[in-house]
């Protein structure tokens, strides 16, 4: 043969050899998402957030199966067996923690559930949510920079208290003192009065007014007008308070606290992830308050992109399912197709739009940034 169709040979078996590659190198994801049922919504926001995160990306390795979950335990694992007998090994889903209770029958495939939630999950489920690990630690970061020391936890007597303990565990955050609340109402306020001393603080007031009342001070009624414009009298043994609630059970947290005379402006009132609830900005008289979450730029910008091209606000699971399209093409760049799996189960760090990602021990922590709430503006503290 000569030099020529030697030439000739070569290229094309090198030719043939990239084609292969390249066909054995596509990356099969597949998506659990509620596509019908009364979260359909919700699901079309996924996947329009993976279409987003596929654009930006501009490499054809990934292919995208999408799969509804009808928000139902057995659709969801009919759905997941589907995946499976089409070879795929690794989904981005389902959302809702319920839905995971049967995936652990389908060993050969990693699911990077959107939840939050981390106890009790199988072998085979990553929760990608922004856990309370994660945001504990957060708040462990700021407590040490203002040499915060004493501080009290309240817990609401609710079904996620043990992802609380699990968080307090992980991130080895100490608490002066921790409480569980009832969340009726006039059960809080009795509790918060007991958790703050109110009686007392009320009485040691009445006592003290009696006193320079019957006392020869000189400018005795000066000091009793002044007495009378406090509401309590006494110190508190706790210097700041996080609170594990949300929404309105969170505000009527901080308004019984401010009844038993606790101001924002002298306890450091701290509570979880709020997405940037923007009625805590509109309560001035709950403020300051402070809460770790994502970076709020970054979600400005994804919300203002993905509205441009789909005229609609997403919901913050979108951004979060964006950034795991990302995660999972980054670990392609440095893994067979067969290895990112395996990536999940040992640790490796990813920077996306939320910030940066920590994959360890079966699930993905968050480094978190944190806000302050005051004066009806929104600050970042780091």
């Amino acid at each position: 043969m000569n030099n020529f169709f030697k030439i000739l040979l070569f290229i094309f078996l090198i030719f043939k050899t990239s084609i292969s590659f390249s066909e054995n190198t596509k990356i099969k994801i597949g998506v659990l998402v509620p596509l019908s049922g009364e979260n359909a919504s919700l699901g079309e926001q996924i996947i329009n957030s993976i279409r987003m995160a596929l654009i930006d990306i501009d490499d054809n390795k990934l292919e995208i199966y999408p799969k509804d979950t009808g928000s139902d335990p057995n659709i969801t694992l009919r759905s997941a067996l589907e995946l499976e007998k089409m070879g795929i090994n690794l989904v981005i889903g389902p959302i809702f923690h319920e839905n995971l209770i049967y995936l652990k029958e389908v060993e050969n495939i990693t699911f990077l559930s959107l939840t939050n939630k981390t106890l009790d999950l199988p072998k085979n489920i990553i929760s990608s949510g922004i856990n309370s690990t994660s945001q504990l630690r957060t708040i462990k970061k700021f407590l040490k920079l203002n040499e915060i020391k004493k501080t009290i936890l309240l817990i609401p007597d609710l079904s996620y208290d043990s992802e609380i303990k699990k968080g307090i565990n992980n991130s080895k955050l100490k608490f002066f003192k921790e409480y569980y609340y009832n969340i009726e109402p006039t059960k809080l306020t009795k509790q918060i009065e007991e958790i703050t001393n109110y009686e007392k603080r009320k009485q040691n007031l009445l006592d003290e007014i009696s006193r320079v009342e019957n006392s020869d001070d000189i400018d005795k009624e000066k000091k009793i007008e002044n007495l009378k414009k406090k509401y309590t009298l006494g110190t508190l043994k706790f210097d700041s308070i996080i609170i594990a609630d949300f929404e309105e059970s969170l505000k009527s947290v901080i308004t019984s606290l401010l009844y038993t005379d606790v101001s924002p402006k002298e306890k450091f009132i701290i509570t979880l992830n709020q997405w940037f609830d923007e009625s805590l900005i509109n309560e001035i008289n709950v403020q300051p308050i402070y809460y770790p979450s994502i970076n709020k730029k970054n979600l400005d910008n994804f919300i203002l992109k993905f509205k441009k091209k789909f005229d609609y606000k997403p919901n913050h699971l979108s951004l979060l399912t964006y950034d795991l399209v990302g995660l999972i093409y980054f670990l392609s760049l440095k893994n067979e197709t067969l290895e990112i799996n395996k990536s999940f189960r040992t640790k490796n760090i990813f920077k996306g739009k939320m910030g940066i990602f920590e994959i360890k021990d079966n699930r993905i922590n968050h480094q978190l940034n944190f806000y302050e709430v005051s004066n009806g503006k929104l600050k970042e503290i780091f």
